[in-house]
């Protein structure tokens, strides 16, 4: 009971501060309130804020500074300053296109230049990720494990250019897809496809950890394309309009 109480009360506090971030309601001033005070304010036990900020922090929408704070957005260094209206005028086959250009040989590059810190960031990640139970973590701790891959290869060019993919798939489009898609066989071979590319990169098998990331996102696009052909569940992709209803 305590451990499901937990579970909720975190879950809470995640969306709390989801609404907090939305809206803007920080005075106009990036930095956000201590745990302590966030916790205060909502109710709640500052355990269940700590383990909301991590899963924000994974999805790049809050970023900390040791003896500073944490800060609405992605870390200054690491984003893009200015996307405009991209994401109208690209669709997610596109996405899924300049993921398979850009995240394979990113894979191969962080198996050549990670560290052992990296690695072992890297296999707790994609077990948060595995350990999930409920498919909006899931999801989270599946983008950090591979932001961090992008982060182990060490190149802040592409780092910044996978970050600016994400950002896009950030979109309600891509949300909307991704509900589709969240099966427990995807899940399933999603954790497979991690666990391979661990090994691979921790073997620092360049080829072989980018042949990995390959086949991995091949059958993400594999995927997408079958639900945008309204083979999945005879679903469609919303217009423009449904999407802003949505959202």
């Amino acid at each position: 009971m305590q451990a499901g109480r937990a579970r909720l009360n975190s879950s809470i506090a995640l969306e709390k501060l989801r609404e907090r971030i939305r809206d803007h309601q920080i005075d106009g001033d990036p930095k956000l309130p201590s745990e302590r005070e966030l916790a205060a304010a909502m109710g709640l036990g500052r355990r269940a804020v700590r383990r909301a900020m991590e899963v924000l922090e994974a999805e790049g929408l809050v970023w900390r500074q040791q003896g500073k704070g944490t800060f609405i957005g992605g870390r200054p260094s690491a984003h893009p300053h200015f996307i405009g209206d991209l994401p109208e005028r690209t669709n997610p086959l596109e996405v899924m296109e300049a993921r398979l250009q850009i995240e394979p040989p990113l894979a191969r590059i962080a198996a050549l230049r990670g560290s052992p810190e990296d690695f072992a960031a890297l296999e707790k990640l994609a077990k948060k990720a595995s350990s999930s139970l409920d498919d909006d973590a899931w999801e989270l701790w599946d983008s950090a494990f591979h932001r961090k891959i992008a982060e182990c290869a060490g190149n802040g060019l592409m780092l910044a250019l996978f970050d600016l993919v994400q950002r896009i798939r950030q979109e309600p489009c891509w949300r909307y897809l991704r509900g589709l898609a969240r099966t427990q066989e995807h899940r399933e071979n999603s954790h497979r496809d991690h666990a391979e590319i661990v090994a691979m990169i921790t073997a620092r098998d360049g080829a072989g950890a980018e042949r990995a990331m390959r086949r991995h996102l091949a059958a993400v696009n594999a995927s997408l394309q079958a639900i945008i052909a309204g083979e999945v569940g005879g679903a469609s992709v919303p217009s423009a309009d449904e999407r802003t209803v949505s959202s």
